[in-house]
């Protein structure tokens, strides 16, 4: 049986406050549990089934408290409507040192992200693209909400997260002599434009874009250009699936 105390405990780190508070957050589903178990993330509590026992054996180090249970009694502890066959309870990391100087390759800034199934996916699309490095405004949304951890399908532990003002990018991007991109609806046509091996490219919140006093800091303004043939046309792209074809054209522009 799962506990009163435990399932209020899972159930809280749906919340930032929580979250801070217990310096743990929530990773539900089992290939992301065992991918969890199998890296350097410091497990707290391990709440599974017999069906993921015998997919996955585990040993009783592989967490500070392991609790045996069936699906109906995991049910009651899981922020999922439905559930797998585990969840684990994880100590958040210690923040990733801030670079000395801008990465190698492509850097991504989000400018004010704030629905964490984009933020997920972003995170998910830099880790398939080779990005170690994503940059984040205060303002957006935490990585670790149980939303963006599910979203990203593992890869927020492969991927260096960096929360900052864009001041702190823009000086190492100057220092570097790198050019910063960014996406817009009236920029120039990705697909005929010269693309550099290093660069910031910045994405904008979701409904209002990148704010004004980023875009005054950013040299290259890039869209991707609408090919509908319809009288109404869609207006925009989603963030994440505009991240994924921006980066897509980064790395074919320097992989030739």
């Amino acid at each position: 049986m799962i506990g009163k105390s435990t399932t209020k405990l899972v159930n809280s780190l749906a919340l930032k406050k929580y979250r801070t508070k217990e310096n743990c957050f929530l990773i539900e589903g089992d290939k992301m549990v065992k991918e969890a178990l199998d890296s350097d993330l410091k497990i707290k509590l391990l709440i599974v089934t017999d069906q993921f026992l015998n997919r996955f054996p585990i040993a009783q180090t592989d967490a500070e408290r392991i609790i045996e249970t069936d699906a109906k009694e995991l049910k009651k502890a899981s922020l999922l409507q439905h559930p797998q066959n585990s969840l684990a309870v994880c100590e958040i990391p210690e923040k990733s040192k801030f670079p000395d100087s801008l990465p190698e390759g492509l850097s991504i800034f989000l400018d004010g992200i704030q629905d964490p199934g984009n933020m997920g996916t972003i995170v998910r699309i830099c880790d398939w693209y080779g990005i170690q490095h994503v940059f984040c405004s205060p303002d957006s949304v935490d990585l670790y909400n149980p939303k963006v951890i599910q979203a990203s399908m593992g890869s927020f532990h492969r991927i260096q997260l960096h929360e900052c003002d864009f001041e702190a990018l823009a000086g190492l991007a100057e220092k570097a002599e790198a050019p910063v991109f960014g996406a817009f609806m009236n920029g120039d046509n990705i697909y005929k434009t010269q693309l550099p091996q290093q660069a910031v490219l910045v994405m904008g919140n979701e409904g209002k874009g990148i704010r004004p006093a980023v875009e005054e800091q950013i040299s290259n303004k890039l869209s991707i250009p609408n090919f509908s043939e319809n009288e109404i046309k869609a207006e925009s792209l989603n963030v994440s699936v505009a991240t994924a074809i921006l980066c897509s054209e980064f790395k074919r522009a320097y992989s030739k």
